[in-house]
């Protein structure tokens, strides 16, 4: 059996929890592979809203196995909040879910770092979540972590270290804290964890595959915000590409199978950092309003704009994205003209690929005609109107990948799956 993958292609926020959750019972196995309580993903079904910041968005589907991988990194505090929360509407977490011993916690002092780095950077700060993630992520790649298997070796002697070692560069920086409350509500969450099976994650993965078992790897935030591939500094500290699940699970790449890529009809983006497409006038608050974008962790309002095809034609080659899903259809249902970016102009020369730097370059747009219709009720692709059958097929003619799910409201009911030729 091979992994499939499904992650976004923008710079996050593109609705995975919602199409993790709309697949999941196509698999037995649904593994998060990165990322921390940084990424929220939205599910609504039944009349419910959930926010899940850390478990795997297939926690909802049945007797499914769902494992929190090595490359994700963990606060004890948080987690135990999300999961009580799931557990007191009627969901039986500590039998399904599975935690990597390898995977990195997330200290308080992390979160007091993270707040004292960004105030450091002045206006060059790059709007962190402000959960610890980097500093995390900073200490794992340093070989300063402590990991979920630490709780059970000589666990109060390496959470000492670590403190100090925080604390002293908190001193260099002049920044005031407390980590009374902080502290506190941690080591309950240490408490709490230890209720649940903690793994050899890339072992268990592995033998569940030679057992032919299903999985699907569930990525966070997009793969514009990637270390390596995103607009960086203005990045999350993790591999939110595909790869990223090779090394965030412990599956080789050629277990693969297929890479499900998210995006949005349009575009946004959360905090600081390039955006060409971005929209500043009234169609910029139509669709922020429309779409409902502010952040699922943070309540922040999203920068909105325009699709961009050239990013996302450089997601899709990076991943080796083999289908595609579109998100938010029904956001733009109202919308006389549709616009699409298909090449940026820098220093007055228009290219047609993602440059080094994207600070700055002009988009180059096409107009589509808007479908002027609501699809929020529509329950198959035969329903679709003709202008949105045009945007589905010009989308499909410059990205090169079929579009095979829309997605027409947040509800899982109002998923569309569309039997294009492969």
């Amino acid at each position: 059996m091979k992994v499939d993958i499904l992650l976004g292609l923008q710079w996050g926020d593109e609705g995975k929890g919602k199409v993790v959750d709309v697949l999941t019972p196509r698999y037995d196995v649904v593994a998060r592979f990165q990322g921390g309580p940084n990424a929220g993903h939205t599910l609504e079904f039944e009349g419910q809203k959930y926010v899940l910041r850390s478990i795997p968005s297939g926690i909802f589907q049945g007797d499914k196995v769902n494992i929190i991988g090595n490359g994700v990194v963990l606060d004890p505090a948080l987690f135990k909040a999300e999961a009580e929360a799931l557990e007191a509407s009627g969901h039986n977490l500590k039998e399904r879910l599975h935690i990597s011993k390898k995977a990195h916690l997330i200290l308080p002092t992390h979160r007091i770092l993270d707040a004292a780095y960004e105030a450091a950077k002045g206006d060059a700060k790059v709007g962190t979540t402000g959960k610890g993630i980097g500093p995390t992520y900073t200490d794992k790649i340093s070989r300063n972590g402590v990991r979920v298997g630490d709780i059970l070796h000589d666990f109060d002697k390496k959470y000492a270290a670590a403190k100090a070692r925080h604390e002293q560069i908190l001193k260099s920086l002049n920044y005031e804290y407390d980590l009374t409350e902080l502290e506190k509500a941690w080591f309950e969450g240490i408490e709490y964890l230890k209720q649940f099976r903690f793994v050899d994650s890339e072992h268990e993965i592995n033998s569940l595959l030679s057992e032919g078992k299903s999985v699907l790897c569930e990525g966070a935030q997009g793969t514009m915000l990637d270390i390596d591939f995103g607009s960086y500094p203005f990045v999350t500290s993790s591999n939110t590409v595909c790869a990223g699940a090779c090394t965030g699970l412990g599956i080789a790449p050629n277990k693969i199978g297929e890479v499900y890529g998210i995006f949005k009809a349009y575009c946004t983006r959360v905090g600081a950092g390039p955006f060409p497409t971005e929209l500043f006038d009234k169609t910029g608050d139509q669709i922020c309003t429309l779409g409902h974008e502010f952040g699922s962790v943070t309540g922040r309002k999203r920068r909105c704009g325009w699709i961009d095809l050239v990013a996302l034609k450089y997601a899709i080659m990076v991943d080796g994205v083999t289908k595609l899903i579109m998100m938010k259809s029904d956001v733009l249902d109202s919308f006389e003209t549709i616009k699409a970016c298909v090449a940026y102009k820098v220093n007055g020369e228009e290219i047609d690929y993602f440059p080094f730097d994207i600070e700055g370059v002009e988009p180059v747009y096409v107009e589509l005609p808007g479908w002027q219709t609501d699809m929020t009720k529509m329950q198959s692709e035969d329903e679709f109107p003709e202008e949105f059958n045009a945007y589905l097929s010009f989308l499909e003619e410059q990205l090169g990948v079929p579009v095979k799910i829309v997605s027409v409201g947040p509800d899982r009911e109002q998923t569309i799956e569309r039997y294009t030729e492969e």
